[in-house]
């Protein structure tokens, strides 16, 4: 296998899927430069999931000690009726897990996961630049060049567009928009000891009942607890252009169980989330230039692989890139036409699998019954309908 000894890379965009992939490509010896358009490198946001898809991920890239170091592995996934609060299903995450899937599942705060990936690819050698908004990029021959909104202009083999779900880049390929779900998403995190609960939290554990779910776990070795609620936002419904308020999280769970009720009153309302993703496309590439992560297939979160999929889209790049370029810069359209054909069809079921898991959790009346029975009812030793999910790789030996 080549390294990318030489390779010039241009990335826009500087959140968890930008900077994974300027650590990756940078330590196969590509020359990386980076440009966020805030001043200063950061995340914003509360917890994260990441299964053992992600988990593998970074322990290829040398980070998986450091962040878990921040991080908490739960013990389970806990799936409760949010009406009665009764337990419907849990998946066990411990050893026969990490076994089957080579990974754990753990959670860990954004900002942490993001800052060891922003201090790693600074060691590894790329330039990651603040205050730095790609304006353009446009392929000229076996060129490209990146084009910034102060005009200035910067060369390179190939580009990546990973500007998030708001891209200006995605529109040189597809003339749509972002696509709002209705759902809001509220957050917060909060010392444990700030938070009264009838038991310790050590698993993650979700919510679900009509038109809402909820979401807790611990976070930064349990001495956080993180919460996310997310309901139907009537003002969605009517139609109106802004939706989700503090005002509507007011009543959005007055028929669900006590328990919920209660946590409600341990997050953030100064800012809220409205949930958009986008339609799946099959194409991301312009002339030198592919676009990955969120700007090429944000997800809503139901299956908690967001910032998985732009973690495996860099192991992806970089191991193709490796094996494909072997110092002959002519290669790299072949390259992104094959990452293109080996993510798209991976990322595009988890956008699809993610709208009717979505649905699943918010069903009312008879839908709601029969959900939970079958989830009271499922196998739990057999990984039938989980292994597409949490064991994927895009390795070519598979």
């Amino acid at each position: 296998m080549s390294d990318l000894k030489d390779a010039r890379v241009l990335i826009a965009g500087g959140g968890i899927g930008g900077v994974a992939n300027a650590l990756a490509l940078s330590q196969k010896g590509a020359r990386v430069t980076l440009f966020e358009r805030a001043p200063e490198f950061g995340e914003v946001g509360a917890g994260l999931q990441i299964g053992p898809h992600g988990s593998r991920i970074l322990q290829s890239l040398g980070v998986y000690d450091e962040v878990i170091s921040k991080g908490v592995l739960p013990k389970n996934l806990v799936f409760r009726d949010a009406v009665t609060s009764e337990i419907l299903t849990k998946v066990n995450l411990g050893h026969d897990y990490q076994q089957h899937y080579g990974g754990v599942y753990f959670v860990v705060h954004r900002s942490d996961l993001h800052s060891v990936l922003v201090e790693a690819a600074r060691k590894a050698g790329a330039d990651l630049r603040v205050s730095s908004t790609v304006q353009d990029v446009i392929t000229e021959g076996d060129t490209v060049r990146v084009i910034l909104e102060d005009g200035s202009e910067h060369v390179g083999d190939v580009a990546l567009g990973m500007d998030g779900l708001h891209s200006r880049l995605r529109p040189k390929l597809h003339d749509d928009k972002p696509v709002g779900s209705g759902y809001v998403a509220f957050r917060g995190t909060f010392p444990m000891n700030e938070v009264p609960l009838e038991e310790e939290i050590e698993d993650v554990v979700g919510y679900i009942g009509p038109r809402c779910h909820f979401i807790q776990y611990p976070l930064r070795n349990g001495e956080m607890l993180n919460q996310v609620a997310v309901f139907q936002s009537p003002a969605f419904l009517r139609g109106e252009e802004k939706w989700g308020s503090p005002e509507e999280l007011a009543h959005a769970y007055d028929h669900c169980h006590d328990s919920v009720k209660e946590a409600l009153k341990y997050l953030w309302t100064d800012r809220w989330w409205p949930m958009f993703d986008r339609d799946p496309v099959d194409n991301w590439v312009d002339g030198r230039m592919l676009l990955l992560g969120d700007a090429a297939h944000p997800p809503l979160q139901y299956l908690a692989s967001g910032a998985v999929m732009a973690l495996e889209d860099a192991r992806c790049l970089a191991d193709y890139a490796a094996e494909d370029l072997r110092g002959d810069t002519k290669n790299w359209p072949k390259i992104l036409r094959d990452v293109n054909a080996e993510r798209a069809p991976r990322c595009n079921r988890i956008l699809t699998v993610g709208r009717m898991w979505g649905d699943l959790w918010h069903l009312d009346g008879a839908g709601r019954e029969a959900r939970n029975e079958l989830f009271r009812i499922r196998d739990t030793s057999s990984y039938k309908y989980t292994d597409w999910l949490w064991g994927y790789s895009s390795d070519r030996t598979r």
